[in-house]
């Protein structure tokens, strides 16, 4: 008989840190374009697997002097390599007892809307790395988006149905959202990956995350954000949503400018890019970071592609990391007195202040 302690046993046992199982209903009422009950309608569980980043792997970019082992090792090595591993062998485990294993990896954006702003249609994934040409440009093997999709069936969501990660993490009892939209956990505060597996098999249940508070609400990652991408923290500008009951808020993030940032971080944050280019400016390509007042759009990103691309192509699939503020920021509270992470290491990852060049 399948029970919930053989699939975290199996999930552990396969290189998972974590394992958490939620029943289908904590879903009702998500949007229809993000609904994994659209998946696999005869499903009764999810289950939700945590992959540990190994902190070590900020390391580089805390120093200012190694920027690729996070986007290949924390994104491209984790949901590319680990985790499938895991969902194949714990999906082996639940076929072998007669029912069936929908495994999910994180597959970044590839949904009928997108996850940058919600919009339907074709838009840019942060997921992936672009080539800013004509070819790529209507190429899905290049930037992940689905441009004519339309449903199946009457009543179906458009494929390829992408859900919220990070709340299906907090429906399985992994942990919480942070101010700053991070899942953040008990053991690893923001250092980790998810992915889901669905089955129509009926087991026990965890409950949500009702533990002491994990985000310290304390600001870090507003200040630290290079792009100011995160509102300030008694804004009033959040997302709120609820599941069973319990209300789940976070920061209502320019995610558009986050993803420049994230990728390219501007002048004072990214160092394989010459002075002069900012400087120059070219066709305005880069009034994203150096004029006040410009709104953060696809267009804008393109034109942010285009001019800083070649100065750090990617060669894993992944756009590569310059900023991680929000996260080293966080790491770095959350180390302090009375954070999650509060004695998990021989030495904190920060001993001095942030580094700022001067450009």
């Amino acid at each position: 008989m399948l029970t919930a302690k053989m699939i975290k046993e199996a999930a552990l046992s396969a290189g998972a840190d974590k394992c958490g199982i939620a029943p289908m209903s904590r879903f009702d009422g998500a949007p229809k374009e993000m609904n994994p009950q659209l998946l696999f309608p005869e499903a009764k569980s999810c289950i939700g697997f945590v992959f540990r980043i190994p902190r070590g792997v900020q390391r580089g970019i805390e120093e200012g002097t190694q920027f690729f082992q996070y986007p290949s090792m924390a994104y491209g090595g984790i949901n590319e390599i680990f985790a499938p591993q895991v969902l194949y062998q714990v999906g082996k485990v639940i076929e072998a007892e007669g029912y069936e294993a929908f495994v999910y990896r994180n597959t970044g954006a590839r949904g009928s809307v997108s996850d940058m702003d919600g919009s339907p249609g074709n838009t840019l994934s942060p997921e992936e790395q672009i080539e800013v040409n004509e070819n790529a440009r209507t190429s899905t093997a290049h930037h992940r988006n689905v441009q004519f999709t339309r449903p199946t069936r009457e009543g179906n969501a458009c494929p390829d149905l992408q859900f919220h990660f990070r709340l299906a993490a907090v429906a399985c009892g992994l942990g919480e959202l942070g101010y700053s939209k991070m899942l953040l956990t008990p053991e690893f505060g923001p250092l980790q990956r998810v992915a889901f597996l669905f089955t129509d098999a009926e087991l026990e249940y965890d409950e949500m995350y009702s533990g002491p508070p994990l985000c310290r609400k304390c600001g870090a990652c507003v200040r630290e954000c290079p792009g100011h991408c995160i509102p300030p923290i008694n804004s009033g500008h959040t997302v709120r949503v609820e599941m069973e009951g319990k209300v789940i808020e976070w920061g209502d993030i320019d995610m558009w400018r986050c993803y420049a940032y994230y990728t390219h971080a501007g002048r004072y944050y990214n160092p394989f890019v010459p002075r002069e280019v900012w400087d120059e400016n070219k066709n305005g390509d880069l009034n994203l970071f150096e004029k006040e007042g410009t709104k953060a759009d696809e267009h804008e990103i393109m034109k942010v592609y285009s001019a800083l691309q070649q100065y750090f192509p990617s060669w894993v699939g992944y756009n590569m990391a310059k900023c991680g503020g929000c996260i080293r920021a966080c790491v770095s509270m959350l180390e302090k007195k009375g954070g999650c992470m509060e004695g998990r290491f021989e030495k904190p990852l920060r001993t001095g202040k942030p580094w700022k060049m001067d450009r």
